[in-house]
């Protein structure tokens, strides 16, 4: 209460101390006061393009603030509202929002999520995981090759060539790259196992060669519905001999496959170039998810031996010479 005596004035500024000494022990119980003693973790994503609004609702929600505004409102006032780092963050309800708050604004990730796309070659992902900044390409590409690392993950192969199960992977703070190598093996051998778990297909080719033509197949294909079909002509082509001329063989190692190849390319000598070897390459051209290693194992039952990509980059598929003659006019000239 305020004294009888005291003017209007005065009992304004003593109100407004009071309030700002309110604020200030709520900002100080914002920064240094948690919510819990930790017995709540969660991982908390916040994806590029994120606004605060939408996390302080998460974090609510999880019980790790007490106040999604208050977060909003203490977020603000530091200027830190567009200072915070997209990514994977693991917080507990024994950390200040303060803390939160720091951790978020230092981009200081407990995790971060690698996405590996159906039918990345190696040098591919080595230049992925480059520019994530997360393994340099060359101890990435080495680890690859390590032939230690081939014997405890099963392999008896040049490298892990077509064993990196496409999918996406969740990185701890500190894995190496042969942590991240094994799991995608793993999840490779687990998939590659269910597809396999009836028995029969692939025409008695061993698992290296089906993987093989799986990869092929895959940078072949646009739609998963043609995988079966294009997995057709390759078979079709083995068994009576027939290179398979398939042009994503012709660039492997050099560069990326883009959908076209030149004279040069077509003529090059490489062990994989399928235009100058019989039968399949030594080994994969990139790394099959499970569409193609389905079709690789249960081809579509076709006389195809040849297909032509039209401009939508689906494909035209021939029996004979003649007739993928006539497609290569009608879709290349």
């Amino acid at each position: 209460m305020f004294p009888a005596t005291a003017s209007p004035k005065k009992i304004i500024v003593s109100t407004v101390r009071i309030c700002l000494v309110l604020l200030l022990l709520w900002y100080l119980l914002c920064l240094f006061v948690p919510p819990g003693n930790g017995s709540v973790v969660r991982d908390v994503s916040f994806p590029p393009g994120s606004g605060i609004r939408k996390l302080a609702a998460e974090l609510k929600s999880d019980g790790l603030i007490r106040s999604s505004w208050q977060f909003i409102l203490m977020t603000r006032l530091r200027g830190a509202a567009h200072r915070l780092k997209a990514g994977d963050y693991r917080i507990n309800d024994k950390m200040t929002p303060g803390q939160i708050l720091k951790k978020l604004v230092a981009g200081d990730v407990d995790y971060l999520k690698f996405s590996l796309p159906e039918g990345y070659s190696i040098y591919q992902v080595g230049e992925m995981l480059e520019q994530k900044g997360l393994f340099p390409r060359s101890e990435f590409l080495a680890k690859c090759r390590d032939r230690s690392l081939l014997s405890r993950l099963g392999l008896n192969e040049s490298s892990v060539e077509g064993y990196l199960y496409p999918a996406t992977y969740n990185l701890s703070r500190g894995d190496s790259e042969e942590q991240l190598i094994s799991q995608m093996v793993a999840k490779f051998e687990k998939k590659y196992a269910d597809l396999t778990a009836g028995g029969g297909g692939g025409d008695g080719l061993s698992r290296h060669a089906l993987v093989t033509l799986a990869s092929l197949i895959e940078k072949e294909a646009v739609s998963a519905e043609e995988k079966p079909l294009i997995s057709s002509v390759f078979h079709n082509r083995l068994r009576i001999g027939m290179p398979l001329q398939s042009d994503p063989t012709a660039v492997y190692g050099v560069r990326a496959f883009a959908g076209k190849v030149t004279r040069d390319d077509i003529d090059r000598n490489s062990p994989y170039n399928t235009y100058n070897i019989k039968g399949l390459p030594p080994g994969p051209i990139g790394n099959p998810g499970a569409d193609a290693l389905e079709a690789a194992l249960h081809p579509a039952n076709t006389t195809y031996l040849y297909f032509v990509a039209r401009q939508d980059g689906t494909h035209q598929f021939s029996r004979t010479l003649e007739e993928h003659n006539r497609a290569v006019q009608r879709y290349l000239r």
